[in-house]
């Protein structure tokens, strides 16, 4: 790892904890100044890997998920108060489902086990089997718009959890899992049952799962 990637992550830390506190606090400042840096300093350190150590094609694709995931973000923290052509959620929906996208590529590109394919598929059916009816029946009951696209996301970050397993990198497998972890936690969060508290959960799963990821180039 170079000294300018190594740099960025450790920057990204303190970012990540300003972020946390501000979702505690409810503090839209805090969340205005932690979220989105931590993501930009993580598409710098992407790019600053040595490329030595880094498949160049892998790391573009993981690239474009990482900046997608920092658009995503943006969109996820607009005021919801406000009047938009388009609603931020939905908008950050599409985001991040480009973004997982981009993950599938990178890993397709780079896979390596077809055993651990098949491990991950059986661990996201299991999962996705009791999860995904309950967030789709309450997706209906508060806006039927929404059933279609979140339907979509749930099968991209899926087959992006089954391709983290086919690259067979831990770190990878780990990171795609939080991440599912993540944004199972806010549909649950958003649809079913509102908690404010889940909300610092969705954060640091979705930082440490995007962390894992991004340290999986180095695998």
């Amino acid at each position: 790892m170079t000294p300018l990637a190594l740099a960025c992550l450790l920057v990204a830390a303190p970012f990540a904890l300003v972020n946390w506190v501000g979702v505690a606090r409810a503090d839209r400042r805090l969340v205005y100044v932690g979220k989105p840096v931590v993501l930009a300093l993580f598409v710098v350190a992407a790019i600053a890997l040595d490329p030595a150590e880094v498949d160049g094609t892998v790391r573009a694709w993981f690239v474009v998920g990482l900046v997608l995931s920092l658009a995503g973000d943006v969109f996820l923290m607009l005021p919801t108060e406000r009047s938009y052509p388009v609603e931020p959620f939905l908008l950050g929906l599409v985001a991040f489902l480009l973004g997982h996208v981009a993950y599938i590529v990178g890993q397709v590109v780079d896979h390596r086990s077809w055993p651990l394919t098949i491990v991950g598929l059986i661990a996201v059916a299991a999962a996705g089997s009791w999860l995904g009816p309950r967030i789709v029946s309450h997706v209906k009951d508060v806006d039927r718009r929404m059933v279609g696209p979140v339907l979509a996301y749930i099968g991209v970050i899926s087959t992006m959890v089954v391709t983290a397993f086919g690259r067979a990198v831990v770190i990878g497998i780990i990171g795609a899992l939080l991440f599912f972890t993540s944004d199972g936690i806010l549909a649950w969060n958003r649809f079913v049952k509102a908690d404010r508290r889940l909300q610092i959960a969705v954060m640091v799963t979705y930082h440490l799962g995007q962390l894992g990821l991004l340290l999986s180039l180095l695998g």
